[in-house]
């Protein structure tokens, strides 16, 4: 006899059901950091949608494209006042 899936662990007969089937969405911060956050859940205080939602893979894909620069935006603009950049 085969072994029964159980729906609320996963479970299967040894084998973990390790595939994230979340909906993700990218959340970006005031100073302009990115996370991910789980799409059905509210957001974090200080963090807003920043437009891209999808799997985990598709969502730090996305952050990895559009995050060039990790500096805070605070720093960032403190450094460019002063001429560093």
């Amino acid at each position: 006899m085969g072994a029964v899936r159980n729906r609320s662990n996963g479970f299967d007969g040894g084998k973990m059901d390790s595939e994230d089937k979340t909906i993700y969405k990218v959340v970006l911060n005031h100073e302009e950091q990115y996370s991910i956050w789980p799409a059905h859940k509210e957001n974090a205080l200080g963090w807003n949608d920043a437009g891209k939602s999808g799997t985990k893979e598709e969502c730090l894909a996305y952050i990895k494209e559009v995050w060039t620069d990790m500096r805070p935006l605070s720093l960032r603009k403190k450094m460019q006042e002063q001429g560093l950049g």
